[in-house]
């Protein structure tokens, strides 16, 4: 049972909420994120209750072509800030690793939203980790480079992998991650996907 509040107008990715994934815009999203959520209530678990409190991030994106053919997959992350500012970065990556689109937008605690250029935006994949299910091998920890920052990105579990081929055809890693660096310190989510097999769209 939890109430979130916004704290900060919504922060629209992109072009006024345009999102490319291409040189091809056909290849594009309608974009925006809601970070600094505040959130009050109480979890109920196995008949215990306690009552919580924190900090959320919403994201909504509809599209109707997302992954361009050379393509194979994404590295996505979104992150509150310590500081009360928020991160979007991504790049889409080819089947080889290298990365064939990038874009990110980082919005200051007082408001200053900044659209970070494609050049400026690296990940660069650290440590890895073999999922024990699937075989896939996933990044456990990467740097994050956007905007003349950096960052390093830590999973704040190993696994969180999400097998859904039997459902939407989907297998990637998403999950809990640390922000800590030079950027500053914050916590944040982190999308992986196409380590294993393309994405199916």
């Amino acid at each position: 049972e939890l109430e979130l509040e916004a704290t900060q107008p919504p922060m629209l990715q992109g072009d006024r909420g345009f999102s490319r994934k291409a040189a091809d815009p056909v290849y594009a999203s309608y974009y925006y994120s809601e970070p600094q959520l505040r959130v009050t209530g109480r979890v109920t678990r196995k008949g215990k209750a306690a009552d919580v409190e924190g900090v959320a991030w919403l994201d909504h994106e509809w599209s109707s072509a997302l992954l361009a053919p050379e393509a194979a997959g994404w590295d996505w992350i979104g992150a509150n800030m310590d500081d009360g500012s928020a991160l979007m970065v991504f790049r889409m990556r080819t089947r080889d690793g290298a990365t064939a689109w990038a874009a990110g937008t980082r919005r200051s605690a007082g408001g200053v939203v900044e659209t970070l250029p494609a050049e400026s935006s690296v990940f660069a994949p650290g440590r890895t980790r073999r999922s024990p299910r699937t075989g896939v091998t996933y990044p456990g920890e990467m740097e994050v480079r956007a905007g003349g920052r950096r960052w390093t990105v830590a999973a704040l579990l190993d696994d969180q992998e999400l097998d859904a081929r039997a459902s939407t055809g989907t297998l990637y890693w998403e999950g809990a991650v640390r922000l800590s660096g030079e950027g500053g310190a914050g916590r944040g989510y982190l999308e992986l996907t196409g380590y294993g097999e393309r994405v199916p769209f």
